[in-house]
């Protein structure tokens, strides 16, 4: 163990909590309609301002195609030494149902040994993630670094509209780098080091159903009248099988997963899935999540409950995600749930289908130097081997970088462990994988420049 800089780590999580603290309390959701646009403006300058500090030159907000900011910044390194770019994103999920936050969304609170926040793991969690990495050098080593460095911080990530993508190929050379690490994923288990290999690509579709001019007196015109709401519900039952596998014609739905494996127990208490209901579809579960596709309802729009009226519903709406594993074609798998929405819609009603964001699956290689530090660096930091686990989440820009950048190592790391709750109320994150990550990353970049000189 290097033990000055785990010392170095250490000394800096008190600082790691402050300023996630004020990090998470920009509600910097992407989306004008949620959030005013000025959080994220704040958000992306807080970025920018802290990685300055710690050295980095040439930071620019750049505008972005979607209307959003990134933060880039760059610090050449030694002679000759290789060129490391750092990812994350300072973009979140909106709070959902902010009254089942057991404490305020965007306030950071510590409680039970955890920090708690909108944002707190994915993605402001892994943006501390590497600037203690860079601190706990700069602290040992002094001003340098041992690798030349840039970073880039995208500000609409979970919005999926792909503003960075289109900049990163406006501007080739801007993220060119030998190896990028993505920070934007976690470990399988706290405490047991993972890189991610795998990532689901992600297309959605909204889908809307007419049936009536106008809705009509459930007793007067009920039994009679096509209902919306019910034709609604009946295409969505038919996207899966009894057994909850997907069963839209031309998606598979039989690979497997040859990694890590997912014990059911332990996903049964990641999801904290209520006793007694079973898990959806057959196969393993790391076939499920990493290896095959899987269709989610994401929304409905329909009369909420309170405040319904009898009613025989004229319309109704529903967003559907599809998550696309290696090996698949988001752009067919999306051709393919389109066809399957047109050919199950009941009682000749009326359909209208609106294809939105198309992210297409990644599968890292495997066999390089970067993997090799990881690996060293990994098992060092936490006392045990490193791992290789898939992610059923989607990062689209993994593959605009690896079409760009063909000869760069992309390794996919990060503090959002299973228990963190990402995209859901009372996101966490664990400070003691905060730290442990930050250890990680910072015995990376030196045994990675080790490894490259000699």
């Amino acid at each position: 163990m290097s033990q000055p800089l785990a010392d170095a780590v250490r000394s800096l999580m008190d600082r790691a909590r402050t300023d996630l603290a004020e990090l998470v309390a920009f509600p910097s959701v992407a989306d004008p309609r949620q959030f005013p646009v000025e959080e994220c403006q704040k958000a992306a300058q807080w970025v920018a301002d802290a990685f300055a500090a710690e050295g980095l030159g040439n930071i620019q907000l750049l505008d972005t195609p979607d209307g959003t900011q990134s933060v880039y910044g760059e610090l050449p390194g030694p002679e000759g030494a290789p060129t490391v770019l750092l990812y994350s994103h300072y973009d979140v999920q909106p709070p959902l149902d902010e009254n089942a936050w057991l404490s305020p969304a965007f306030e950071l609170t510590e409680r039970d040994g955890r920090w708690y926040g909108r944002g707190a793991a994915d993605c402001k969690g892994n943006i501390l993630m590497h600037l203690t990495a860079l601190r706990a050098l700069r602290q040992v080593y002094g001003d340098g670094y041992p690798v030349g460095l840039k970073i880039i911080v995208e500000g609409s990530e979970e919005q999926g509209t792909s503003g960075l993508e289109r900049y990163a190929e406006a501007h080739p050379e801007l993220l060119a780098a030998d190896v990028i690490v993505i920070g934007d994923t976690g470990n399988f288990a706290p405490g047991l080091p993972t890189v991610t290999t795998s990532l689901r690509g992600m297309t959605m579709v909204e889908a809307s159903i007419t049936t009536l001019a106008g809705n009509l007196h459930s007793g007067a015109f009920g039994g009679a009248a096509p209902d919306a709401l019910q034709s609604l519900v009946r295409m969505l039952a038919s996207l899966h099988d009894e057994n909850g596998d997907v069963a839209v014609a031309g998606l598979a739905a039989d690979q497997t997963w040859e990694g890590v494996q997912y014990p059911e127990e332990q996903f049964r208490a990641d999801a904290r899935v209520v006793d007694g209901v079973e898990l959806t579809g057959t196969g393993t579960v790391a076939d499920r999540l990493w290896a095959r596709p899987s269709v989610t309802v994401l929304g409905i729009d329909a009369p909420p409950v309170i405040g319904a009226t009898s009613s025989v519903q004229a319309a109704a709406k529903a967003l559907i995600s599809l998550r696309v594993p290696p090996g698949m074609s988001s752009d067919a798998a999306q051709d393919a749930l389109v066809a399957h929405l047109e050919a199950q819609v009941p009682l000749g009603a009326r359909l209208t289908i609106q294809r939105q964001g198309n992210g297409a699956p990644f599968r890292a290689d495997t066999d390089g130097p970067a993997y090799e530090a990881m690996g060293e660096a990994m098992a060092e930091a936490f006392g045990t081997p490193m791992v290789t686990a898939g992610e059923g989440g989607s990062i689209p820009l993994c593959n605009t970088l690896r079409s760009l950048y063909p000869q760069a190592e992309i390794v996919l790391i990060g503090v959002e462990e299973p228990t963190t709750q990402i995209h859901a109320v009372n996101e966490s994150v664990d400070p003691q994988e905060l730290e442990r990550m930050a250890l990680t990353e910072a015995l990376f970049l030196r045994r990675y420049a080790e490894l490259r000189s000699s």
